[in-house]
């Protein structure tokens, strides 16, 4: 059971991070399609150039959602600066983890993202080395250990040479998703695995 429930009705939550949005293509028309939905939409780049994150502002807004959104490239097989950074200063100790931390429990965190490198090239015997897979366990162990499922990403490879009907397709899915949560049949079958942080895993803080 959730212990920090949603609102009724609750919006979806859309963050975007992306350093160079204007030469984006993919993630401009996600952007534009999600902002056609009932999401919430928060431009971490637009709101924080300064990268002075207002965390009380955004974990205020996580609590007023359901499902809350990725949405930013993959780089170096990670999430770009701004968007690590906001992990590392919102998802706190205490409060989104740990002792104490359920804000987030019981909610869904899904994954919308872009590549700049084909789906051919996230192969053994490509210049990326791995399947795509081998890259989502800081997603989803980030995702666990808030208490949230960790839903199936939403992948668009090859960006960079996508198509202008790929980049509707993508976006038009997009969107469609956004306005027909939480009535997609695959959550029926997961479930978040429990991660416990114990009370003495991180030293006490001074007041």
């Amino acid at each position: 059971m959730n212990p920090n429930p949603a609102p009724a009705g609750a919006r979806p939550l859309v963050i975007v991070a992306h350093p160079h949005l204007q030469h984006s293509r993919a993630n401009r028309a996600a952007m534009r399609a999600a902002a056609q939905t009932p999401a919430e939409l928060r431009d971490l780049y637009a709101l924080y150039p300064d990268y002075l994150i207002d965390v009380q502002a955004e974990q205020a807004a996580l609590a007023r959602a359901r499902l809350i959104v990725w949405q930013h490239p993959i780089h170096w097989y990670s999430a770009p600066p701004l968007m690590k950074l906001w992990i590392d200063e919102v998802l706190a100790f205490g409060w989104a983890y740990g002792p104490g931390g359920t804000a987030l429990r019981g909610k869904d965190l899904w994954l919308v993202a872009s590549t700049g490198g084909p789906e051919d090239s996230y192969r053994p015997d490509s210049y990326n080395r791995y399947f795509f897979d081998a890259f989502m366990p800081p997603f989803e162990q980030t995702a666990a250990l808030c208490g949230m499922r960790f839903l199936p990403p939403l992948l668009l490879h090859g960006a960079h040479h996508a198509s202008q009907a790929q980049l509707d397709e993508h976006a038009q899915l997009y969107a469609q998703r956004l306005r027909t949560y939480p009535d997609w049949p695959e959550l029926d079958d997961l479930e978040c695995p429990t991660c416990a942080v114990p009370m003495g895993a991180r030293p006490l803080q001074e007041a």
